[in-house]
């Protein structure tokens, strides 16, 4: 396995863009370095060991002081690995062979990864079944497994089963992810609202705050979230026993449009001020 060394010029692409694909080590390193020449062998053969399930590349301290001092590397050798484009594990100095070989092995793929994989690539080739039937077996052995659980509880929701989904995001660790998707999942649960016979009632009655906030949360499941919005602000406003189930509806709408969304940045605005 061909080793490279690299510079700053190299750095995003070597190392941050092809960590994505497999696991990047990176040994920064220096030619009057006495432990670096030690444990440069050691890393290679590891390396080649893999047979390119990761990949190794070495930095020139002195010709990088940059990329050294971005990365907190205060003495050599210093040996980092990349995975997603960020740094995720680290060692200093020329540790013995076998431990880099164990430490090298915790960065390759699990069972349980290959099988992540494998689920979000059927996923992507449409076939839903075979992604939840896999989800699901990860979830079996591990039912906190974050990934899965997000990738089945998005499953649910886009076919309609959000009260499970919501069970499934309620067993996993908080995260902007499960959030989000929990969220989505009760805006997705007003989906079967009819918008004509809650816009008849309101018709009749402008004062009808319940089936106001009904139709909001259904314009919000079909991804109609100004005029959702305006629905719900309009429940919070008025007071009495739906206002909180209305505010909650916006904070979901704004949780799966985002915090930098306009509308989200509008409403959210207009939703403090009617609070107060």
């Amino acid at each position: 396995m061909a080793v490279k060394d690299i510079g700053q010029q190299a750095f995003g692409l070597e190392v941050l863009q092809r960590s994505h694909e497999v696991p990047v080590v990176v040994d920064f390193w220096a030619s009057w370095c006495g432990p670096c020449k030690v444990l440069g062998p050691v890393l290679e053969k590891v390396a080649a060991e893999h047979e390119g399930a990761l990949e190794l590349v070495k930095i020139d301290v002195d010709g990088n002081p940059a990329l050294a001092s971005q990365f907190g590397v205060q003495s050599i050798p210093t040996v980092l690995a990349f995975k997603d484009g960020r740094p995720v594990a680290r060692f200093t100095g020329a540790l013995p062979e076998d431990a880099v070989r164990r430490w090298a092995a915790a960065l390759l793929p699990t069972e349980i990864d290959r099988l992540v994989e494998q689920a979000r690539d059927a996923v992507l080739e449409g076939d839903q079944l075979r992604a939840e039937a896999t989800f699901r077996r990860i979830l079996d052995d591990d039912p906190g497994h974050a990934d899965a659980g997000t990738g089945l509880a998005a499953l649910l929701i886009a076919r309609g089963d959000t009260a499970e989904a919501l069970i499934l995001l309620g067993r996993l660790a908080r995260s902007a992810e499960v959030e989000h998707l929990e969220a989505a999942a009760r805006l997705a649960a007003a989906r079967g609202g009819d918008l004509h016979a809650l816009e008849a009632r309101l018709t009749a009655d402008p004062g009808d705050h319940q089936a106001r906030l009904e139709l909001g949360r259904a314009l919000a499941a079909r991804n109609e979230y100004e005029p959702a919005l305006d629905h719900l602000l309009a429940v919070v406003k008025a007071g009495g026993t739906t206002r909180d189930a209305a505010r909650q509806a916006m904070v979901d709408v704004f949780g799966v449009l985002g915090v930098s969304h306009p509308l989200t940045l509008a409403y959210r605005r207009a939703l403090a001020s009617a609070l107060h």
